[in-house]
């Protein structure tokens, strides 16, 4: 089965930035759908961002504009570059991809904690 192992996660002060890898397994990579959520403490998981096989992204609205989703499809990695982050951004981050339009696993990984704190 596919494996996706998110990585890149730590604590940083508001208005700084990191950037998010997601690492897959699998000789099929390109054509997935890679797909950013996150979920804060108490709250449920929420979409953050995507990016389809042909690079085509899509942004939730509380982070357009800062957050950038690309893919590298020679390294099977899928990444999220935050930029201006701020403490509301503070959550697990996880990936996830999609074939044609079907999640390709049934569970959530471990995902990569984000902390924004000053």
């Amino acid at each position: 089965q596919v494996q996706l192992v998110e990585s890149g996660g730590g604590l940083v002060q508001p208005g700084g930035s990191l950037r998010l890898s997601c690492a897959a397994s699998g000789s099929i990579f390109s054509s997935y759908t890679m797909w950013w959520y996150r979920q804060a403490p108490g709250k449920q998981r929420e979409w953050v961002a995507a990016i389809h096989s042909d690079g085509t992204t899509y942004y939730a609205d509380s982070i357009k504009g800062r957050f950038t989703i690309s893919r590298d499809n020679a390294k099977n990695t899928v990444y999220l570059q935050m930029n201006s982050l701020k403490p509301e951004d503070t959550a697990v981050y996880y990936c996830d991809a999609s074939l044609q339009g079907l999640r390709i696993r049934s569970y959530w990984g471990q995902g990569t904690q984000v902390t924004v704190s000053s």
